[in-house]
């Protein structure tokens, strides 16, 4: 799967309303992490959703930037609890028998084991 890249020009175009001078210090403080290049910053789409989860946190939760690092911080670990559950989930699936998987399935949402 190929990976598109993104420059500064690109991210400012793709978000109504971001400025410049906003995503410059949201690099600097590093809750937004850019690969640097010859040409300048290159960015993900990664980078690029969280450069609007920030510009959302600031414009519509009026989240300020002393707040930011740990609402980001927070934001980090639930992203991350939520791949390593999927992991866990694809890991349980592949190599548990089907009454295990059954059993378990019962005991997550309460029921009995059939």
């Amino acid at each position: 799967m190929m990976t598109r890249t993104l420059t500064i020009d690109i991210i400012i175009r793709a978000i109504d309303g971001i400025k410049r001078p906003d995503l410059d210090r949201w690099i600097e403080n590093q809750w937004v992490r850019p690969d640097a290049a010859p040409t300048g910053y290159v960015f993900t789409e990664i980078d690029l959703a969280r450069v609007r989860l920030i510009h959302e946190l600031v414009h519509e939760f009026q989240v300020n930037e002393d707040t930011m690092p740990i609402v980001l911080g927070l934001l980090d670990q639930i992203y991350d609890l939520r791949r390593r559950l999927h992991q866990l989930g694809d890991a349980i699936g592949q190599t548990a028998s089907p009454d295990i998987r059954a059993e378990m399935i019962a005991r997550l949402t309460g029921g009995e084991a059939a």
